[in-house]
């Protein structure tokens, strides 16, 4: 694991990844973002390769946990790995968020510490998961009230989807 100041100069462990920009990209849109997982893993990455559903979320609330660890979803349009444009596509999504997918690419997660991080990415990838098993049937994910509760209960960070034209 690489450790890297809030310029992007190393500072302890590995070399960083040509991610560094896309990385860069997550701790600036969020203050509070102190570690960021990022994962090619096998669902996550599938869902990635998906048209969304939702604009503003590629991976619906199917369970409390998701929606409590990682939120609102974005699909981060496509660009190679380490090119500055999945940075700035990054930097250019119109509300806040946690979790993303880079699109046929994998995922992203902040936290405010690793830990928090990388339970959150588990909570992507299983979703993902869930998500590709029920796939083709009709899902039942929580409803905005459910959302709404939780987000009382436990600061969840989902925002509500931007008007469009604001």
């Amino acid at each position: 694991m690489a450790a890297l100041d809030a310029d992007g100069t190393h500072t302890a462990g590995s070399p960083p990844t040509k991610e560094v920009p896309l990385h860069l990209a997550l701790y600036a849109r969020d203050p509070s973002a102190q570690a960021v997982v990022h994962l090619h893993s096998t669902h996550a990455v599938a869902v990635s390769c998906l048209e969304p559903g939702d604009p503003y979320s590629c991976l619906p609330p199917l369970t409390a946990y998701f929606a409590m660890r990682a939120g609102r979803t974005p699909l981060i349009p496509y660009a190679a790995p380490g090119d500055q444009a999945l940075a700035d596509h990054v930097r250019a999504v119109p509300f806040p968020f946690r979790a993303a997918l880079p699109a046929n690419h994998g995922l992203v997660v902040t936290g405010t510490d690793l830990e928090q991080a990388v339970w959150s990415a588990i909570e992507v990838e299983e979703t993902a998961r869930l998500h590709l098993l029920l796939h083709g049937r009709r899902a039942r994910p929580l409803d905005p009230a459910q959302i709404a509760d939780l987000a009382d209960r436990h600061s969840v960070h989902w925002p509500a989807a931007p008007v469009a034209g604001h």
